[in-house]
């Protein structure tokens, strides 16, 4: 499979995507400042205690108050084969008053806060340090028995106390033991520090930091199948670079360092597949379609037969189109970050077979999820239910946001996601030749780009030798905007525009 990373950073953004064989199957964005909370450590207060839940809500800072559960951990361990010392994971005794020390799991959904715990995990590229859970484990990737033992044997001896762990990961073979060693006494020292901060630092403190969106994904999602990663920025380039040469299982002739004109994502046809992840809409390659709606409480698939009419019987006809939803249906899941519960509407089958042919399918591609997933069998109604683990934020929260004309009912396009637009467009304008370009656009994103100075970037480097006006209109919607290119060398702009800084 050819597998192609992509990496920019603009607009006070940093963006990722993966295409797999030409189709996009992952992307995600971050801010640059005060970006993804997934993984940092906080000192919090508990506000109050929920015995009979096993649960408590902790203040740590941010807009709300936080939920921290026994069944909540930052590492999932049954991805890992190990061994869970004791009785597991278990939630200290708290009352209301009591400073305590979390890292969160998830991130603020909707009017619920963030989900946290106070079982730590320090990842590192080989090894996962877990301060207070007794577990040794190993990735299931690793398959050699005699490997095997011989790393749950080292990550075993690396453990200096009782109480603490190790977990094994995937890229732990293609180090040496002292390189392991190195790395275990690292993952130690971040704690030990992050535990000395935390005496003296006030409640709502961020202890510890995860790496921001490019470090991580080279750390926990690149393996060495990886065909090409391309580069958008400068300063981002020698950042991967140094990254490259320190895990030593990547090429660095797969790092290219991408300085074409154009956008990076619409130079390679990116942008439009992220604009296609943003709609209800997804069309099957052999014309069925699929219909995915986001509730409260779960995601909703409906699946459709469309302009496909098969050749043979009706039941023939609807299983390839099932078939085909099953493996998109896992594909979307994945490129959305879609978590919780999935519920999806096959079109109605009545053979057994098809039935758990279908289920299998996707069951299969699920699989292959870095996410955990688990598939219920399907109902006599032809409803299938999964879960899937949120991890991080879903996809939609960087491109779309509630309507505010319709309280919330339908989906407006975000600013950041707007200016990006724009941004590539002017691009495309001084690609194509021009000198000069003239934005009309909504007013509130103008007063963003100049209050942010989301644009100052490209002004003082690469746009150095141009121009870009811009023209602010109370009546266009937010999403509302036009780019055009112009080499005149007079122009007739109304009194309200700005050249842009």
């Amino acid at each position: 499979m050819k597998k192609e990373w992509f990496f920019d950073r603009y607009c006070g953004q940093q963006f990722v995507a993966l295409l797999e064989d030409g189709k996009l199957a992952e992307f995600a964005a971050e801010k640059e400042k005060n970006g993804e909370i997934v993984g940092n450590i906080y000192k919090g207060r508990v506000m109050n205690v929920l015995a009979g839940m096993q649960a408590a809500f902790i203040s740590c800072g941010l807009e709300r108050n936080c939920y921290l559960s026994i069944e909540e951990t930052y590492t999932d361990y049954s991805k890992y084969d190990g061994t869970m010392g004791g009785s597991g994971p278990q939630l200290p005794e708290l009352k209301e008053g009591d400073e305590i020390i979390v890292q969160v799991t998830k991130p603020p959904r909707g009017n619920k806060g963030a989900k946290v715990t106070t079982h730590l995990s320090f990842v590192g590229k080989n090894l996962i340090f877990l301060p207070n859970t007794d577990f040794v484990g190993i990735s299931r990737k690793i398959t050699d028995p005699e490997l095997r033992e011989n790393l749950l044997f080292t990550a075993d001896r690396m453990r200096e106390r009782e109480g603490e762990g190790f977990i094994v990961r995937t890229q732990a073979p293609f180090v040496t033991r002292k390189q392991l060693k190195t790395e275990a006494e690292y993952l130690k020292n971040l704690y030990r520090d992050m535990r000395d901060f935390a005496k003296g630092a006030a409640v709502g403190a961020v202890l510890y930091k995860d790496f921001d969106l490019p470090v991580r994904v080279m750390r926990d999602s690149m393996g060495d199948d990886v065909t090409a990663m391309y580069v958008g920025d400068d300063d981002l380039y020698e950042r991967l670079l140094k990254l490259a040469r320190l895990r030593g299982d990547i090429s660095e002739r797969k790092l290219i360092h991408y300085t074409g004109k154009r956008a990076l994502m619409r130079e390679y046809g990116i942008s439009p597949l992220v604009f296609a992840a943003a709609q209800p809409t997804v069309p099957l390659d052999n014309g069925g379609y699929l219909v995915i709606d986001r509730t409260e409480a779960m995601t909703v698939v409906d699946v459709n037969t469309g302009s496909f009419v098969g050749d043979t019987r009706l039941e023939d006809t609807v299983f390839s189109v099932n078939l085909a939803a099953a493996r998109e249906i896992a594909r979307q899941v994945r490129l959305r970050n879609i978590g919780g519960i999935v519920v999806v509407d096959f079109i109605d089958m009545t053979e057994e077979a098809h039935r758990e042919a279908v289920t299998a399918e996707l069951t299969e591609c699920l699989s292959k999820d870095k996410a955990k997933c688990h598939v219920l069998p399907m109902s006599e109604l032809c409803l299938t239910q999964f879960t899937r683990k949120r991890v991080g934020c879903d996809v939609l929260s960087y491109l779309v946001k509630p309507c505010p004309h319709c309280r919330g009912n339908g989906d407006v396009p975000e600013d950041i996601f707007v200016i990006t637009r724009i941004r590539s467009d002017i691009l495309d304008c001084f690609a194509n030749g021009y000198h000069a370009a003239v934005v009309e656009l909504n007013e509130g994103i103008l007063r963003r780009i100049l209050g942010e100075g989301l644009l100052s970037g490209e002004v003082n480097t690469i746009w150095r030798d141009k121009r870009v006006y811009m023209i602010p209109h109370k009546t266009f919607q937010e999403a509302q905007y036009s780019v055009r290119g112009d080499n005149s060398g007079v122009l007739h702009l109304p009194d309200k525009a700005q050249i842009l800084y």
